[in-house]
């Protein structure tokens, strides 16, 4: 299965679609919102003259957020459609950044750069076969002293869908609309595979990262599941039999040398 062929034909759909939505709120992000939530911002802290790759940045704003707030930047994605709308919101807004269209592993193989932090954040992992090959692409694109934040989706809300929490060779493939409110109706088949915490975490340390803090969340900064219930002040929630599910984590990681 060409997975790479029919995942970049997805995000190019979806990309299309994501750019028009008021999920996204490209015309906010325009006006001056950054699209960052408390957790990255708290984990990743000043980034002011730091150099920072985030890998599977979709079209961009959280790569532009962070060039926003003072950081040299790179964005790599693997929709060709998504890097061209980012480069367009980059060049409307002055900002300077690379952006790169590449497929993860491919990037990889031929990058030669390292950076201060590498980033990544909510529904990337998922996308990948092989979290042990997404662990040495981090690793390689690390300066010594640099900071691995990962932000993502807890692997428990897969099990109380319905999906595997482990890790599997074979992926899920599925036909199914978009997480914004406009797909109106339009579907995409993608391919999937699930990763555990235990793995993702195994897989850094594997690489020789050290691991400084993990963290859960009982709330996601996005409306993008079924049957969550808003909290002031707080986020979206998804009760199981009238407790919290962890939505979100948060793993910080440093390269020693």
């Amino acid at each position: 299965m060409d997975y790479l062929s029919i995942n970049r034909k997805a995000w190019d759909e979806r990309t299309k679609i994501h750019i028009n939505s008021r999920f996204y709120d490209v015309d906010a992000f325009i006006g001056g919102k950054s699209s960052l939530n408390k957790i990255e911002l708290n984990q990743v802290g000043d980034v002011k003259g730091k150099t920072l790759l985030h890998l599977q940045c979709h079209f961009g704003l959280d790569t532009l957020s962070w060039a926003r707030k003072g950081a040299s930047v790179t964005g790599v994605d693997l929709s060709v459609e998504a890097i061209a709308q980012a480069n367009k919101l980059k060049n409307k807004l002055g900002l300077t950044a690379t952006f790169i269209a590449a497929d993860l592993y491919q990037f990889s193989d031929d990058n030669a750069k390292q950076y201060d932090i590498v980033y990544t954040s909510y529904g990337a992992l998922c996308w990948l076969p092989d979290i042990d090959r997404w662990a040495q692409t981090v690793a390689k694109a690390l300066l010594p002293g640099g900071e691995l934040h990962l932000i993502e989706f807890h692997p428990a809300i897969d099990l109380l869908t319905g999906y595997s929490y482990f890790s599997s060779v074979d992926p899920d493939v599925e036909v199914e609309e978009t997480y914004t409110e406009n797909s109106d109706g339009a579907k995409s088949t993608i391919v999937t595979w699930p990763h555990s915490l235990a793995d993702v975490i195994t897989a850094l340390i594997s690489v020789g990262l050290y691991i400084e803090q993990v963290n859960e969340f009982p709330y996601s900064p996005y409306n993008c599941l079924e049957d969550l219930d808003y909290v002031a002040e707080h986020g979206y929630q998804l009760l199981h039999k009238g407790q919290q599910v962890p939505l979100i984590y948060a793993i910080k990681a440093r390269k020693l040398i």
